[in-house]
């Protein structure tokens, strides 16, 4: 098949290596040749002059352009693409969906992925291994472009999932825009306070760096994503307003039962979303790690997990500054497994503290 990549980013570089590891010709432009020529250099595919030349022949036209660009490039490459079926990888769908003004050769998606790396030079073909990928056809697509979108979709290791335009702006309103918008809030509520002379940043615990681990991401983006979904974003923050209102409620009733069971409520939907990633998320188990600032000591400690055959399920590094090192965070699972790993670095000299994820 031939494809045609619409904007060389990270995503549309990643979509490209990933068609090419399928077999597929593939052909990009970018408004910005700088982007261009570092997907290029990157071997994912290869660079035209043009969108026209890029869409010519193509069987299929994957759009990958920013969000504030995305309805007038989808539009463009309808309009100039013949007979090529069209889709796309924002992450908002309804403005896109209705800038493709009823044609039956759009089908709108979007993968559950990413990184917080930039540019086609950090670009992957495994980035949509198991990813969700949210398709948006709609009454007037026609279904074999569809099944095409879906199968290709399918072979690039992502999972497709149909769903309404404006359904998916909601859905992800709640589970991506919304934790950012906290994230800067919690960020620069933090930031700016003072406590009693005390700067609490300078003294901020596990938990501010998880919160706030998506905090200041690039305003390029992101405020256009915002803008894009404002009313989806303003129907979750006012529901999010209204359960901040029940927990000071709580807090001032002195109301014991109600936080805890909202805690327990919490502990639930928390190990649902673990589910899907992991296949027994009750056995996990988090090693936190004290390491020092030097180089190679990350590649070492999973080096010698690794030749103690102990399955690392994931890990995060925590830097707290050239004098304190930091902590590494790494999941195990099974509890002998962890012991076990707790056991091996503690030999090497590191300080190990290892405790169940979801009793956390």
């Amino acid at each position: 098949m031939r494809l045609a990549i619409i904007g060389t980013g990270l995503m549309g570089a990643s979509v490209a290596l990933a068609a090419r590891a399928r077999g597929d010709d593939v052909v990009g432009w970018d408004i910005d040749p700088a982007a261009l020529a570092a997907a290029v250099e990157r071997g994912a595919l290869e660079g035209v002059p043009s969108l026209a030349d890029a869409v010519q022949d193509a069987d299929l036209v994957v759009v990958a352009a920013p969000i504030a660009q995305l309805p007038a490039q989808v539009a463009a490459v309808l309009g100039a693409s013949g007979d090529a079926t069209v889709t796309d990888v924002g992450s908002t769908k309804a403005g896109v969906v209705a800038a493709a003004a009823g044609s039956p050769r759009f089908v709108g998606g979007h993968p559950i992925c990413g990184s917080e790396s930039r540019g086609a030079e950090n670009a992957t073909a495994s980035l949509f291994d198991g990813a969700t990928w949210f398709l948006t056809p709609v009454t007037h697509t026609d279904a074999e472009r569809h099944r095409l979108v879906h199968g290709f979709v399918s072979d690039v290791g992502a999972t497709p999932v149909a769903i309404d335009p404006d359904a998916h702006d909601r859905l992800v309103a709640m589970t991506s825009h919304v934790p950012h918008v906290l994230a800067n809030v919690v960020a620069n509520q933090t930031g700016e306070a003072r406590v009693e002379g005390h700067e609490p940043l300078a003294h901020a615990g596990g938990s501010l760096r998880d919160m706030t681990r998506v905090a200041g991401a690039n305003p390029r983006i992101w405020v256009d994503i915002f803008l894009d979904n404002a009313d989806a974003i303003r129907g979750a923050l006012t529901e999010h307003r209204r359960r901040v209102e029940q927990i000071e409620a709580a807090l001032e009733q002195g109301d014991a039962g109600f936080l805890a069971r909202w805690i327990g409520e919490a502990s639930a939907n928390r190990r649902r979303m673990l589910e899907r990633e992991y296949p027994d998320p009750g056995a996990l188990q988090r090693l936190r790690v004290h390491i020092s600032d030097r180089p190679g000591v990350l590649a070492a400690i999973t080096q010698a997990l690794g030749a103690e055959r102990i399955n690392i399920e994931d890990f995060e590094l925590h830097h707290m500054s050239p004098e304190r090192g930091g902590t590494l965070q790494v999941l195990v699972g099974g509890e002998g497994e962890a012991q076990r790993a707790a056991a091996l670095l503690e030999r090497q000299g590191y300080s190990v503290v290892v405790s169940p994820v979801l009793d956390e």
